[in-house]
């Protein structure tokens, strides 16, 4: 196929027009950043698709790339026999569908088809090729007309494969996936690619010039490509023949043909000024890499715009579900084989499934308020003034341990997102990068650091370079060619040794080489850079300003609701995991952190609320923190449900009571936070007699493909008082953010943690939905069978796409059994009726959220009365 200059010239004209930097920043809505898995943080897979209905975006990928975005029909059964599908939603939702559309058939023919195609199996797939249903669907052609469906754009590599040509596609990814590993490759190659420097494409073009694994021909095109990537862009699509209007959704289709890599371009082009056309680059080397495959096969046969439904499926649904059998058909008048046709073509799979979700959403809102309002419904004891408060992450990890501790009487607890309101980079002692600890939509103001006096920095140092050095020497050794020979010899014994007692006593062995690494490193206290200073090097201020330390523990303490009634003993409770042998360890860490633990923001709140002039400022601005009261930062262990200390200054005679009376009830608190937890965890079928003892070897087995359930389960986000929930048990569902709304007459702080905790919230609910229903797609497979890649993800083998979502392991309760009930997060808002209004009003994209059904909303008002909001 031959392109004159004239025609491309018009194209590109066209495509100016339209500019083409825009279509691809429009086309990346369908995909995900995807950070590295070191720093794995929740994201929604569909953020940038909320302006439309869920149910529209799940028909969009349905004809994109085959997926389901709704629950299949096994897994909404199965809810329904263990009870948490109620019937009476089902017919709810029925009927107000019903009431939407109109068939021009009786309401008698109507509802019991749907009905019966709801609670029924499906037909058979030997009832759709029966010799009558295929003669009677001939006989109907002529009413197909009216069921015609738009076919989306997909690429030429597919339709090539329509027509003979299976190995397109594949040849295409394999090469992307080669290309993209070695110019996304932060740690694994010794020889990193060439020209990396000069962005995706000028690397590509330059190396896959020279790639063996390419023709001669197929080389010499690549060869002479144009020398800029969005030139190479439009050059492709105008030889592809891809018409204007459809260059976005073209754009879109290779996209979402490997969302993995495309996430991790997409990324790199959001955190890099540098790397800003990344995106573009890719689409550029993916299509161009397409042209060079397929031009000696050009051109293909036009894609057809509209595809009609083939009638046979709608016969036979009226022969299973609607008892009209063969004869009967030839015996109705064409208006009502036309709207009996339109009927089945309507309720399809994808509405029913939808209406499944909806009542199984219901079913646990109902569930959920039925425990509130029996909370709220019993005489409520009065309460002792608390020895301590413990502020905790909303994270629903915490929902258990909170319980407990409040069942042993004279603590207080409150939840907030994890990061505090701390806009902070955070970076540890002598560590060479520091990490954003805040959520990931939002850039960090501030960089906090740890330090010591010279004296003792230095000893550490020498200790610290000494492990460093023996690590570096190991890689070294092996990555080269004659040193690896010799590594063997010399490492043999030490990992061996280390192989034999990880594998055969792992808590025994994690916790001896635990010892053995702190006794040897001997980390002193360390002190954090909480005053301004500058450092011309550095991109951001290190340390806060006098008033920024005061506005930022106000904006805390208000955000999390504790403003009087201060008790002697104020513990900020950030919170980590721990596992070993587990690339997904960021994804059990802190959510608000950016995929981190948040006890280095724990104990920065902790000290700034101890700074004399702090307390001052906030007195104030009507704050009285007490004398005596002391804050202190704790690290929330969740694998382990300990709470370890990470900053303790010194005590007040009050203070030093309340952390005896602390440490005292803390293994108890732990012994039944674990023994409730390790109970749902799966292969556990005898009651654990030592359920701690259970948790450390969960948590240093470095054989366990499960340590924590992490958020599965994760359902609702509740935005009102303790008071509400403490009775509860959530069943560690619920992500729980204190909120007073007599404190907040403007309504900014309900507006602050719809913006920020519940959109985190979000993300985590439907990255969790994805890759339950999706596994294949937004998941990460077989925990067993992954490979790390290239130092920022994981690969099923070494030619599959970059993995986004979570491990089969983390949302299934076995092969064939899901764990995580995948259904979108139910936020309920404890405040008048007019706070809500306000907050839809004043908030367009939450409203979007609601109307769209990417989350639910409800609301308690005062009086205790529940609102579920459409």
């Amino acid at each position: 196929m031959t392109t004159t200059l004239a025609e491309t010239l018009i194209w590109e004209k066209a495509v100016e027009e339209l500019d083409l930097q825009d279509l691809v920043k429009a086309a990346s809505s369908v995909i995900a950043p995807l950070g590295p898995i070191r720093q794995f943080a929740a994201r929604s897979p569909w953020s940038g698709l909320e302006q439309e209905t869920f149910e529209q975006i799940a028909r969009q990928f349905k004809d994109l790339c085959d997926i389901e975005l709704f629950p299949n029909e096994s897994v909404l059964q199965s809810a329904r026999n263990r009870g948490e599908i109620d019937g009476k939603f089902l017919d709810e939702g029925l009927q107000n569908w019903l009431g939407q559309h109109s068939f021009e058939l009786p309401r008698t023919a109507v509802e019991p088809f749907c009905r019966a195609a709801l609670m029924e199996n499906p037909p058979p797939n030997d009832l759709i090729t029966l010799p009558d249903v295929k003669r009677l669907a001939n006989k109907l052609s002529g009413l197909k007309s009216h069921l015609k469906a738009r076919p989306s754009v997909k690429p030429v590599c597919q339709r090539f494969e329509q027509i003979g040509g299976e190995w397109a596609l594949k040849d295409l990814n394999r090469h992307m996936i080669k290309w993209c590993k070695l110019f996304l490759d932060e740690s694994q190659a010794v020889w990193p690619m060439p020209n990396r420097e000069n962005g995706f494409y000028q690397a590509w073009r330059q190396l896959a010039s020279l790639d063996p694994a390419l023709k001669l021909e197929a080389r010499t095109q690549i060869k002479n490509l144009p020398n800029e990537a969005d030139m190479a862009l439009k050059a492709a699509l105008s030889q592809l023949e891809i018409s204007h209007s459809e260059t976005r959704e073209y754009l879109e289709a290779h996209l979402l043909a490997l969302p993995g890599w495309a996430g991790m371009m997409l990324w790199r082009t959001e955190q890099q000024t540098k790397n800003r056309s990344l995106l573009m680059d890719y689409l550029a080397v993916r299509i161009s890499m397409e042209l060079v495959l397929l031009k000696p096969f050009l051109p293909l046969p036009k894609q057809r715009r509209e595809e009609q439904e083939l009638l046979e499926p709608f016969i036979a649904a009226w022969l299973h579900w609607g008892n009209l059998p063969i004869n009967g058909w030839y015996q109705l008048p064409a208006a009502e084989q036309k709207a009996r046709l339109n009927l089945a073509w309507q309720f399809d799979k994808m509405v029913r499934n939808r209406l499944w979700l909806e009542a199984w959403e219901k079913t646990y809102e109902k569930q959920l308020r039925e425990k509130i309002v029996l909370v709220q419904q019993l005489a409520a004891e009065p309460k002792m003034p608390s020895i301590a408060q413990f502020v905790f992450c909303i994270d629903v990890r915490s929902e258990p341990f909170r319980r407990k501790l409040e069942q042993i009487g004279g603590f207080e607890t409150f939840g907030a997102a994890g990061f505090f309101g701390l806009p902070i980079e955070t970076c540890k002692l002598d560590h060479h990068h520091s990490h954003p600890s805040l959520p990931v939509m939002s850039k960090p103001q501030f960089k906090v650091m740890e330090y010591l006096p010279d004296f003792q920095y230095k000893s550490f140092h020498e200790r610290l370079q000494t492990v460093h050095s023996l690590k570096g020497t190991f890689k070294t050794m092996k990555h080269n060619l004659l040193a690896s020979l010799l590594l063997p010899e010399v490492s043999g014994p030490w990992l061996s040794m280390q192989t034999l007692a990880r594998t055969f006593l792992p808590r025994g062995a994690g916790r001896t080489f635990r010892k053995l690494i702190d006794t040897w490193m001997m980390k002193p206290d360390v002190e954090l850079s909480l005053d301004r200073t500058e450092h011309p090097e550095t991109e951001l201020p290190i340390g806060f300003s006098e008033d920024e330390k005061i506005q930022y523990a106000k904006q805390a303490l208000k955000t999390i609701g504790l403003t009087d009634h201060f008790a002697p003993f104020v513990v900020i409770c950030g919170h980590g995991s721990r596992s070993v042998n587990n690339p997904y360890a960021a994804s059990i860490d802190c959510g608000a952190c950016g995929g981190a633990s948040s006890a280095f923001n724990a104990r920065v709140l902790a000290e700034l609320c101890n700074l004399p002039h702090v307390r001052l400022a906030l007195k104030a601005e009507g704050i009285l923190i007490p004398e005596d009261t002391v804050f202190a930062a704790a690290e929330h262990i969740t694998t382990l449900d300990e709470l370890h200390w990470v900053y303790l200054p010194k005590l007040s005679d009050q203070a030093e009571e309340a952390l005896t009376r602390i440490q005292a009830v803390l293994p108890k608190v732990s012994e039944e936070a674990n023994t409730e937890r390790i109970s749902k965890l799966p292969n556990l079928k005898t009651k654990i007699k030592h359920p701690k003892m259970e948790a450390q070897r969960l948590s240093e087995d470095w054989s366990e493909i499960r340590p924590e359930w992490g958020l599965a389960g994760n359902a609702a986000f509740i935005i009102g008082e303790r008071s509400l929930t403490e009775a509860c048990d959530l069943e560690g569902r619920v992500f729980l953010h204190n909120y007073n709304w007599i404190k907040d007459k403007n309504g900014a702080l309900l507006a602050g943690i719809i913006a920020g905790p519940a959109t985190v919230s979000q993300w985590i609910n439907l990255q969790y939905y994805a890759s339950s229903v999706a596994p294949h797609f937004y998941g990460s497979g077989n925990k067993a069978t992954q490979t790390v890649t290239a130092g920022i993800g994981v690969m099923q083998g070494n030619g599959s796409d970059l993995l986004t979502g979570l491990p089969w392991q983390s949302v299934m309760q076995s092969d064939h059994t899901l764990y995580h009930a995948p259904i979108r997060l139910l936020v309920v808002i404890q405040a008048p009726t007019e706070y809500v209004e306000r907050l839809l009003n004043q908030d367009p994209a939450f409203k979007q959220k609601v109307q769209n059904g990417w989350l639910r909303l409800a609301s308690i008002d005062p009086e205790g009365n529940w609102k579920s909001w459409p």
